[in-house]
């Protein structure tokens, strides 16, 4: 099978990571879930490795977060009772503790090696990471009304982590240049761990931006791709490109 992650060159000072892409499980939690694949799919960010082709610096997760969730901290990362995953019967039987060992040895070795690349891209110069999710917002149903639109934003930007006297120029150009759409801050989510293990461990170098779509590019329930929908987000956050890099120039 696949491995947990793809990493594309960082030729470039944009990263686009979609660590919550991913929908395979090795055998051995395969067959301990008592998740069907519906369920956990809705639970996931399908589509959003898409949305990382916007310059070629990409990471890109083929493995689920029900196998290890790497927008968690490490004590967290392997969902364990139904109060870690939004309520849900996650396991036919507890995993054992080499299953779990396993999981946050991946969980270790991405970080490791997330790490090590950017430390090169650091050696040349500021660099943003958009760390791309999307989100839920018809919980109660597939027929019953969607979420508030005045609490849930077309696209969240998350800045829970992030140093705004060294980096909010790069915030507010990539919110600027979206500013075609609903883009708010820290509305729903204010960002994950892999955003603010960037900006902790990279502080003056770079930072990262942790970015929530709505699902409004597919149907959540059925899993439904509107390909037309996903394809504008994409070219804007292409778009956002220039203005980022030209805002790591002078980011304070």
């Amino acid at each position: 099978m696949r491995p947990l992650c793809s990493f594309a060159d960082f030729p470039n000072h944009v990263v686009a990571t979609a660590i919550h892409a991913g929908h395979e499980l090795r055998p051995a939690i395969a067959a301990s879930t008592a998740l069907d694949d519906a369920i956990r799919l809705r639970e996931e960010d399908p589509f959003t490795d898409r949305l990382t082709a916007i310059h070629g610096a990409t990471v890109v997760a083929h493995r689920s977060r029900f196998e290890v969730d790497l927008n968690r901290p490490r004590e967290q990362a392997v969902y364990r009772v139904p109060d870690d995953a939004w309520g849900l019967d996650l396991w036919m039987e507890p995993l054992s503790d080499r299953e779990i060992q396993q999981s946050l040895e991946l969980y270790d070795d991405f970080y490791a090696e997330l790490g090590r690349r950017l430390d090169e891209v650091a050696a040349r110069g500021p660099f943003v990471v958009l760390d791309l999710h999307s989100y839920n917002h018809r919980r109660d149903g597939a027929d019953a009304p969607a979420a508030a639109p005045a609490d849930n934003p077309e696209i969240n930007v998350g800045t829970g982590s992030l140093d705004r006297d060294r980096w909010g120029a790069v915030a507010d150009a990539f919110h600027d240049a979206l500013s075609h759409r609903d883009v708010r801050e820290n509305v729903r989510f204010r960002g994950g761990e892999l955003s603010r293990w960037v900006n902790a461990r990279y502080r003056d170098r770079g930072c990262a931006l942790a970015i929530e779509f709505k699902k409004t590019f597919m149907d959540e329930w059925t899993g439904t791709l509107d390909e037309g929908h996903l394809e504008d987000l994409r070219r804007d956050v292409a778009g956002a490109v220039p203005a980022l890099t030209a805002a790591l120039r002078h980011p304070a």
